[in-house]
């Protein structure tokens, strides 16, 4: 489909009315969207949840608060053994104008949902202007919550073995013996606790946390993975989902949750890459030496004839060190980590100068390049339990070796950027007890009160799964497409109609009456 498809579709999806002034059609074409739940009224009393000063951990803002909330390990057994949750709250500044809370809900899996509110929580109660409480938390197994565990070697919690690249000749033997070793690895430690992280759960925590508020209905702005926790608690509670808003969304298809979405950043990345191409080429790079071609379609050729090169003689790598520390000798640097170097970079432009520089040095004998971070050590045994385990737990995953050897090398052949990974077997396909339950199918049923933003050129949740949410959803949602790159639209790209349309919705309940496209 190229770089120009998803646009294509967006302006297929989009009226001409509403093409003609965007910004004038989010105010001029809008319809009032769900009725206030309550006006300015202060929430009920909240119930077992006591708010304290957060961790120093956290870096909270000025007013954030945390608690711990008690929910089942096992909702078949409701009064059996509980675990906590670390909660966040960021208060009103002004009750007057308060209408009710507002739930943020991180992606991953295994996203902090506590550190994304001390993130995202001053430029959010900005736009907010005093309209909620803003609230979150941290996902079962994860951050401040009650820990998950594997009990994996440092080797295997990895991101580069956690993402399954192919060896360098496209076998997967390498990664066959290490799938295996992880399942049974998270069979033998992780017990009840490591079992019971699903999304089905993170949405009735979710709704715990609603009760424990005082809370007749929720607010939410979910990005990436948690746009489908946003979408299944709005299927499963409907009646509890007040002003929806869902960001950077993938196909909710739940025969193929988890799976569809790591095979569609194959999609991604070729759809963002012409933005890096653009960026790498421009005489302003020149100055500080990471202009890479002089042409934007001689961009990939230079990143792919690099990573065969690493893959025949790996370079010597170093090690970002810790503040005021110098950097210390990394893992050699090969091919199929510089192509995950590329994803982590095309999520935001910010990323792009250090991936350019990594190429850069990787391309001289004696240069030093510097691993980023999130390739220069191994994950946490709770993170990397968690990054599995929702998605083993939530789905069946194929378990046949020979499918993946051919869906591998297809992939491959398509899609050179990610060499075949997302196409790749993973733990997964050797999960003991497989899904715990049956994922929940999104519909068309219920309230107009979803309003999903989504990037053109999305990396990790492409625009053509996007809008299989967006199919999913039917009358229920309204689609903002955004002409831009990366992950994450809300707050997270500068653009003013996007930005615009979301804080609108959630101040004044007023969405576009069509899908819309912002340039």
């Amino acid at each position: 489909m190229g770089a120009a498809g998803p646009f294509r579709e967006a302006v297929r999806m989009t009226t001409n009315r509403a093409r003609k002034a965007l910004l004038l059609a989010l105010s001029a074409a809008a319809v009032a969207g769900a009725a206030l739940a309550g006006g300015g009224a202060a929430p009920a009393a909240a119930a077992g949840l006591t708010w304290g000063d957060c961790a120093p951990a956290v870096k909270p803002l000025p007013g954030q608060r945390c608690a711990t909330l008690s929910v089942p390990l096992d909702y078949a057994d409701p009064h059996g053994e509980q675990i906590g949750l670390a909660v966040s709250r960021l208060p009103s500044t002004r009750p007057e104008a308060r209408r009710g809370t507002l739930m943020v809900i991180p992606g991953g899996p295994g996203s902090s949902g506590v550190q994304r509110l001390a993130q995202k929580g001053a430029a959010l109660a900005e736009e907010m202007d005093g309209a909620y409480d803003l609230v979150a938390f941290d996902p079962r197994g994860i951050g401040g919550s009650a820990k998950a565990r594997c009990g994996l070697d440092e080797g295997d919690r990895w991101m580069m073995t956690l993402r399954s690249w192919p060896q360098a000749d496209g076998g997967i033997e390498e990664n066959v013996a290490r799938s295996k070793r992880i399942a049974e690895a998270c069979a033998r430690n992780g017990g009840a606790m490591l079992r019971g992280l699903t999304t089905a759960n993170q949405v009735r925590d979710m709704d715990r946390l609603r009760q424990a508020l005082g809370e007749r209905k929720l607010s939410a702005w979910s990005v990436s993975y948690g746009t489908y926790v946003a979408a299944a608690y709005a299927e499963k509670y409907p009646e509890r989902a007040d002003r929806w808003v869902l960001d950077s969304s993938n196909d909710p298809d739940p025969k193929r949750v988890a799976r569809g979405w790591l095979e569609g950043m194959a999609r991604g990345a070729e759809d963002r890459l012409p933005d890096f191409a653009a960026w790498a080429v421009h005489p302003d790079r020149a100055d500080a030496g990471l202009r890479l071609a002089e042409r934007p379609e001689d961009v990939r050729a230079v990143i792919m004839d690099l990573a065969a090169r690493l893959d025949r003689e790996p370079h010597a790598s170093v090690l970002p060190g810790a503040p005021g520390e110098p950097a210390k000798p990394g893992p050699p640097l090969t091919g199929s980590m510089l192509l995950q170097a590329l994803q982590l970079a095309l999520y935001s432009d910010g990323f792009f100068p250090s991936f350019a520089q990594l190429v850069t040095e990787a391309s001289d004998p004696q240069g030093e390049p510097v691993l980023p971070r999130e390739l220069a050590g191994a994950m946490p045994d709770d993170a990397a339990a968690i990054t599995v385990g929702v998605i083993c737990n939530d789905v069946n995953w194929p378990a046949s070796v020979p499918a993946y050897e051919r869906a591998v090398a297809k992939d491959r052949e398509r899609f050179p950027l990610t060499a075949g990974m997302p196409a790749n077997i993973t733990p997964c396909s050797f999960w003991k007890g497989g899904a715990v339950e049956k994922p929940v199918r999104i519909t068309d049923r219920g309230p107009s009160n979803i309003l999903m933003i989504q990037n053109l050129r999305d990396p990790s949740t492409p625009y053509s799964k996007g809008l299989r949410m967006r199919a999913a959803l039917g009358e229920r949602a309204r689609l903002v497409s955004v002409d831009h790159g990366g992950h994450g639209v809300y707050l997270g790209n500068g653009n003013a109609c996007g930005d615009a349309a979301v804080t609108r919705y959630l101040t004044e309940g007023v969405r576009p009456s069509e899908d819309v496209l912002c340039r």
